[in-house]
C-alpha cells in the first residue's frame, strides 16, 4: 500500500484537480481499502526473498501486503463528488512494469498504458539470455513478445520531474509538489490502511489518524 499506492493516489489527485486550482482543492471524505498477501508469503517465495535480501527479510514472520486496492472519495469546491480507484500489486508477472491510468468524467475520458508501446520485439524459444531488464523495467522474460520503451525515463516522467525540481530550486520558488502534499498522501494511505484493518469504509470526519499505525507496522519481529 505505502510503497506503490502513494504514487497512484497522488497521480489521480493531480488528474482530478483543475489546472487553475490549488493542490488542496479536493477534500478527502472517505476511504475504502482491501489488502492481501497473494504471493510472497508462500513458502517458495519466502525462501526466495530471504536468499535475495538476507535473513532480516522474513515474510513467514513479518510480511507486508503484496496487493492493495483503494477507493478514495473527495468533494471539490463546488460540492461535487470525485472518486479515485487504485490497485497496486507486487504479484503481477508480465512483460514489464505495468502502469495503467484512466481518467473518466461527464464528457471526457483519457487512457494511458506503459505497455502499449509502438515498438515490440519477439524472441523465439531458440534464443536464450540471462535475466535482466534490458528492454523494460521489471522485465520478467527473455523470450516471446515484449514491449520496448524507447524513452523509458521520459515516459515514466523522471526527466521532466527532475527538471522541474531543479528549476524550482534555481529560481527559489516552491515546486508543484510540496511537503504539504506529501503529508496529504500519507493521510490518504493511513485512511486506506485503517479501512482495510476495520473491513469497512472509513469517514475522515469520524477518524483521528494523527497517531494511527497500520497493522503491518505493529507486527512483532
Amino acid at each position: 500500500m505505502s510503497d506503490m499506492m502513494c504514487h497512484s493516489v497522488e497521480v489521480a489527485r493531480y488528474l482530478l484537480t483543475a489546472p487553475d486550482e490549488a493542490r488542496d482543492a479536493l477534500k478527502l471524505i472517505s476511504a475504502n481499502a482491501t489488502v492481501a498477501n497473494l504471493k510472497w508469503t508462500r513458502p517458495k517465495y519466502v525462501e526466495q526473498l530471504r536468499n535475495a535480501m538476507g535473513p532480516e527479510v522474513d515474510y513467514s514472520r513479518r510480511p507486508s501486503e503484496d496487493f492493495a486496492r483503494g477507493i478514495l472519495t473527495f468533494e471539490d469546491r463546488e460540492g461535487e463528488t470525485l472518486l479515485i480507484e487504485a490497485t497496486t500489486s507486487w504479484t503481477y508477472v508480465g512483460p514489464g512494469l505495468r502502469i495503467t491510468l484512466e481518467l473518466l468524467g461527464p464528457e471526457y475520458a483519457m487512457e494511458f498504458s506503459s505497455l502499449n508501446t509502438g515498438l515490440k520485439v519477439f524472441l523465439s524459444r531458440a534464443i536464450t539470455g540471462s535475466a535482466g531488464e534490458d528492454l523494460v523495467e521489471k522485465q520478467n522474460a527473455e523470450q516471446g513478445l515484449m514491449p520496448v520503451l524507447d524513452d523509458e525515463v521520459g515516459i515514466y516522467g523522471y526527466t521532466l520531474e527532475n527538471r522541474h525540481f531543479v528549476e524550482a530550486f534555481r529560481s527559489g520558488t516552491a515546486p508543484m509538489e510540496t511537503f504539504a502534499d506529501g503529508v496529504e498522501v500519507v493521510r490518504m494511505l493511513m485512511a486506506l490502511y485503517r479501512s482495510a484493518e476495520l473491513g469497512r469504509t472509513v469517514r475522515l470526519d469520524d477518524e483521528n489518524l494523527d497517531d494511527y499505525l497500520p497493522v503491518v507496522a505493529r507486527s512483532e519481529s
